[in-house]
Order: C-alpha cells, then sequence, then structure tokens
C-alpha cells in the first residue's frame, strides 16, 4: 500500500472505527471518534511505512476490492500477528476476496515464519464470524459485556 492509499483509506477507517465503539461500546460519538483517531495514528505512526505492519491493497485487475491492515508478532505477542482491519468494498462483497486476502495474508507470513495470525470480531458480525471460521479461526477468548441503565 502507498502512503497516498494509506491516506485515502485513513478517514473512512477512522470513521468506521468510531461508529463500531459507539454500536457496541456505548460511547457517545464524539469521545469514540477521538479514541479512534488516537488508536489507529499510534498504531501507525510512520503511515504506510510503520516497521511491523503489512498494509496490502487487494486488487481485480485494476480494480481496487478492499485492504488488509496486519501487525507482525512484537515481543509481547512474539508467536502472533494480528489482523487489524479488512475490508472490502461494497460493490464488491461476497465474491470472497476477503476470504483470498487473509490467504495471502496467512502465505507472506508463512514465509516469515510467523505460527499464528489472529483478530477481534465484534459478536454482531455473524458473516464476518462465519467467514474466519471457514478459514479454521478459532474462539480463543470472549469478552462479554451488559450495558447499565442509570439510576433515577
Amino acid at each position: 500500500m502507498t502512503e497516498q492509499e494509506l491516506a485515502r483509506l485513513q478517514e473512512p477507517l477512522e470513521q468506521g472505527y468510531a461508529e463500531d465503539l459507539v454500536a457496541h461500546r456505548g460511547m457517545t460519538p464524539e469521545a469514540a471518534l477521538e479514541r479512534s483517531v488516537s488508536q489507529i495514528r499510534e498504531s501507525l505512526p510512520a503511515g504506510a511505512a510503520t516497521e511491523g505492519t503489512l498494509l496490502r491493497v487487494g486488487r481485480v485487475d485494476d480494480t481496487e476490492v478492499g485492504w488488509i491492515w496486519v501487525t507482525l508478532p512484537t515481543s509481547a505477542a512474539p508467536r502472533h500477528a494480528w489482523i487489524q482491519n479488512i475490508e472490502v468494498r461494497p460493490a464488491h462483497r461476497g465474491r470472497g476476496y476477503a476470504r483470498r486476502m487473509i490467504q495471502l495474508v496467512e502465505a507472506e507470513l508463512a514465509q516469515l515464519k510467523v505460527p499464528e495470525l489472529g483478530l477481534n470480531v465484534f459478536g454482531t458480525n455473524a458473516v464476518a464470524i462465519g467467514l474466519y471460521q471457514s478459514l479454521g479461526f478459532e474462539v480463543t477468548s470472549q469478552q462479554m459485556a451488559k450495558r447499565i441503565a442509570p439510576a433515577g
């Protein structure tokens, strides 16, 4: 991925993550956007050139169909690469492009001798969960939350 491609994708990524934080974590839109922007920019301090990061654009012929962002193992998690984000453009969904991007990243990670790939997925995203399960991902931890109504 080029720096220009990342610049074009970054704002929609920040907005989409903020919307997920509002929907699934009960944050206000303002707080969610602030957290989203902060986390993403901290994770990509050198943009597309950030060390330990794979940013790949999925293309079919000359058409960009999606993209994937993977972080490589760190000292805190020396065996695990992590899918930070994967996205297929709406007009191209349902054609196997997310599956193929993950498979290509897995092949790249195998060449780097990375033994495990992980990800997070919101529990309400049944389509993504089905895809990940079909690719052999398994639940290794689970978070649960319950919203509490204010007293009064």
